[in-house]
C-alpha cells in the first residue's frame, strides 16, 4: 500500500526540491502540497470529516512554514489528528529543536539541505507508525481521530452591541441539545460572562496561559462546570493579567479545548488582542455581532477590513449577525452585507431590553425565560450555526432540554422540515 504524504512548504523553491524528493521514494504518493498552515488544517479537517482512512499517512512540514508558526502547526496537526505522523524540514537540527519538535508531537525531523537517505528513513518510520495506530482505531482503539469540535468565536463591531449575551445563549442552546460545550471569555480585560451566569470562581484563561503540554487533567483543573453544564473558561479578575495570554497560549488552550468538547463558544470582545486574533483565525465560524445603526456598521466595517490587512479571516468567512433588529430601521441586513462585504446570518435578534434586563441585572442569564423573543432568535441562530442537535429537537416535540418553552426548533405543522 502506498504512503500518502502531504507537504506543507511555503516556500517556493522549498516546494519543488522536497517534492521531487519525495516523488522518488519507494511506495510514496505524495499528494499536492499545502502553501500555509491554514490550508494544511482545512485540508487534514476536510479529509477527517471523510473517514480516517483518507488522511495521508505523512505530513512533512517546512520551517518557514505560516503564518502558524511550524512548532504551534505540529502541536495542533497532532491534537486533532493524532493518526497522522508529522516531519519536520529545518535547517536547525540542534538537540534542543529536536526536543521542542516531539515535545509538540512531531514524530520526526530531518535537516535540510535535504538528503534522500535520512528522508526515506525518516518518512517510512513516520508512516509504518501512522499505519500502526489507524490498525489500532479500527480494532476499536479509545483514540480520538475526527477533527475536533466546532469552534465559534464571538466579537464585537464596538462595545455594548451584545457580543457577550450572544455567545452564551448559543452555548446554553449547544449544551441544551445534549452537546458537550465549552464556553470560553477571551475578552481578557472587560470579560463578563462570569457576572452573566453568577459564578465566582478563582482560575481563569491565565492559568492555562504558562503550560506547555495542556492535558485533560490539567485542562479540566481550569474550568468551572456551570449548574447547565457547561464548561466555562474565565477571563481573569485582574484585566492586567489578560496580557500572560499570548497568541501561541490560546493556540495551544483552543486545540486542547476542540479535542474535548462537541462545541467551543468564544467571547472576544470587542478588542483585538493576540489571543482573540488566533482564535478568530482558527475558528470553524468567526461571527462578528453588530446593532443595526452607523457607528456599529461602520465598526463591523474596520474590524472586518483589519481581520483581511492582519491575514486573520477573509470578510466572506465572517458572519455578521444583527442584534436589536427592527423593521422600522432604516439600516436592513442586506445593506449591512453589502458594506462589509461578509455573508449575514438569516436570523436577526430582535431589541428586547425590558425581557433582558431582570436576567441580567441578577446575573442569572439562563434562566432567561424561554418566551423570550430574545433567547428564541440566538436559540434559532445556533440552530442556523449547526451547534444543536436537531435530532434531539425532534423528539422533544421541537424543544431543546431544559429551554423552559423556547420554540425556535418547533416543527411544522403540515410536516415540512
Amino acid at each position: 500500500m502506498p504512503t500518502r504524504i502531504l507537504p506543507a512548504v511555503g516556500d517556493a523553491d522549498a516546494v519543488r526540491s522536497i517534492t521531487t524528493l519525495l516523488g522518488q521514494l519507494p511506495d510514496a504518493e505524495p499528494v499536492a502540497p499545502v502553501t500555509d498552515s491554514t490550508q494544511l488544517v482545512d485540508t487534514l479537517a476536510r479529509l477527517a470529516a471523510e473517514s480516517v482512512d483518507e488522511l495521508p499517512e505523512v505530513v512533512v512540514v517546512h520551517e518557514r512554514i505560516g503564518p502558524v508558526p511550524a512548532l504551534e502547526l505540529i502541536r495542533e496537526v497532532a491534537l486533532r489528528f493524532p493518526a497522522v505522523g508529522v516531519v519536520l524540514v529545518t535547517s536547525d537540527a540542534s538537540p534542543g529543536l529536536f526536543q521542542a519538535a516531539m515535545d509538540h508531537g512531531a514524530r520526526g525531523l530531518v535537516a535540510l539541505p535535504l538528503g534522500y537517505e535520512e528522508l526515506a528513513s525518516r518518512v517510512q518510520a513516520v508512516a509504518q507508525w501512522s499505519v500502526g495506530v489507524r490498525r489500532h482505531l479500527g480494532s476499536g482503539g479509545d483514540v480520538f481521530t475526527g477533527a475536533g469540535g466546532t469552534v465559534v468565536t464571538v466579537s464585537g463591531a464596538k462595545g455594548g452591541v451584545g457580543a457577550t449575551l450572544t455567545a452564551v445563549q448559543l452555548a446554553l442552546a449547544a449544551q441544551a441539545s445534549g452537546r458537550s460545550t465549552a464556553l470560553v471569555d477571551l475578552d481578557l480585560q472587560t470579560g463578563d460572562i462570569a457576572s452573566y451566569l453568577d459564578v465566582q470562581f478563582r482560575r481563569s484563561v491565565v492559568d492555562l496561559a504558562a503550560i506547555n503540554d495542556i492535558s485533560p487533567r490539567v485542562l479540566a483543573d481550569a474550568v468551572f462546570r456551570h449548574d447547565t453544564g457547561l464548561a466555562l473558561l474565565l477571563a481573569p479578575g485582574e484585566g492586567e493579567r489578560g496580557e500572560e495570554v499570548t497568541d501561541r497560549a490560546a493556540r495551544q488552550i483552543v486545540s486542547a479545548l476542540r479535542s474535548r468538547y462537541e462545541v467551543v463558544v468564544i467571547d472576544c470582545g470587542a478588542q483585538l488582542g493576540g489571543a482573540g486574533a488566533a482564535a478568530v483565525e482558527m475558528a470553524d465560524r468567526a461571527l462578528l455581532v453588530t446593532t443595526p445603526d452607523v457607528v456599529a456598521v461602520r465598526g463591523a466595517k474596520r474590524a472586518v477590513r483589519m481581520w483581511d490587512r492582519l491575514q486573520i479571516r477573509k470578510a466572506e468567512e465572517t458572519t455578521v449577525v444583527v442584534n436589536r433588529h427592527t423593521r422600522a430601521t432604516e439600516i436592513q441586513p442586506p445593506l449591512i452585507r453589502r458594506i462589509t462585504g461578509t455573508a449575514i446570518a438569516a436570523t436577526t435578534v430582535p431589541a428586547g431590553f425590558k425581557e433582558l434586563q431582570g436576567a441580567v441585572d441578577s446575573g442569572r442569564l439562563h434562566e432567561l425565560d424561554g418566551k423570550s423573543t430574545v433567547k428564541q432568535a440566538l436559540w434559532g441562530l445556533a440552530g442556523e450555526l449547526g451547534l444543536v442537535r436537531a435530532a434531539e429537537a425532534d423528539r422533544r416535540g421541537g424543544r431543546l432540554r431544559g429551554d423552559r418553552g423556547s420554540v425556535s426548533f418547533r416543527r411544522r405543522k403540515d410536516g415540512g422540515g
